[in-house]
């Protein structure tokens, strides 16, 4: 039987329905309900119950998931040992970040290192889901914070500042914030509420207890429009912030905010020469914008 086959059948069972497995598998409902039905056929019996809210396994495919998992990690392992074989420069490299990091500093890193490797194709995607290095989703990662999967390698590669900014006529228009009156008066932008407490901004809102929360949004880009437009004071990486012609950083008496940004790869690929010349590229470039990304001021 074709193992392309029992792969739909394992993504159905890990997203409860077709549209989500399509998704994973970058492919279309219907293709992944023929296949589906294809292999039901050849096997002469149902894996699936057919429910209003997606596909529930029964027992049949119940039984048959185990297998299906370690045949799958198997052909993951060989993938990534394929992949990681190679003894030049040449091939492919799944890079994935989030926001405005990889908008502005990983994007054109990686046009810098392919425009010096030309036998290389390079891809990046920008995206607020934690990808699958295990499952090959993508060759290195860049994040903040730790990796919590198993069997991976980081490297902590640079560090990003963030402050409080607010714009020329904002300030003329409202003065500086006084922590001291809980920012009485003045009007900020904090990011959706489904991003939770975020690490860059946690600190601002117990400051800012008198101030009117005049946006939320979930990109920085919508929260450095805001105050570029002067409609409020947003907390944002100085990067964006210092580089932006009419903004000040504003001084309300807390700490720096500094966030380690770490490389990820699968420990598999280590050996990998393309993986491993793009990390040591990325760290150098990362000490060339330093001065960029975290201020001297701002350093601890």
């Amino acid at each position: 039987m074709d193992w392309d086959d029992f792969k739909i059948a394992l993504a159905i069972a890990r997203h409860g329905s077709l549209s989500a497995a399509a998704r994973a598998l970058g492919s279309t409902q219907p293709t992944v309900g023929r296949r589906l039905d294809a292999l039901e056929q050849e096997l002469g019996a149902k894996l699936f119950e057919r429910e209003a809210g997606g596909m529930r396994v029964n027992a049949l495919g119940q039984s048959l998931l185990e297998g299906l998992e370690q045949m799958d990690a198997g052909a993951l392992a060989v993938q990534r040992r394929i992949a990681a074989r190679d003894t030049g420069l040449d091939g492919s490299l799944l890079v994935t970040s989030l926001d405005w990091l990889g908008d502005d500093v990983i994007a054109p890193m990686l046009a810098r290192f392919g425009a010096l490797h030309p036998g290389l194709e390079l891809e990046l995607i920008n995206d607020v889901r934690v990808f699958n290095l295990a499952r090959r989703e993508a060759d290195l990662a860049f994040r903040f914070g730790s990796f919590a999967q198993e069997n991976l390698v980081d490297r902590r590669v640079g560090d990003v500042a963030y402050a409080l900014y607010a714009s020329d006529d904002y300030l003329a228009r409202h003065g500086r914030p006084d922590p001291a009156n809980g920012l009485d008066g003045h009007a900020l932008v904090l990011m959706d509420r489904a991003a939770g407490a975020v690490a860059h901004e946690a600190w601002l809102p117990p400051l800012a207890t008198r101030a009117r929360v005049a946006l939320r949004a979930n990109g920085l880009r919508s929260h450095l429009a805001a105050v570029r437009e002067g409609a409020a004071m947003a907390v944002l990486p100085c990067l964006l912030g210092e580089r932006e012609a009419g903004l000040q950083r504003v001084d309300v008496g807390a700490p720096p905010v500094i966030r380690p940004v770490r490389a990820g790869f699968h420990s598999d690929m280590r050996q990998t020469p393309r993986l491993r010349a793009l990390v040591d590229f990325a760290a150098a470039e990362f000490e060339r914008l330093a001065d960029r990304l975290c201020p001297p001021a701002l350093r601890r």
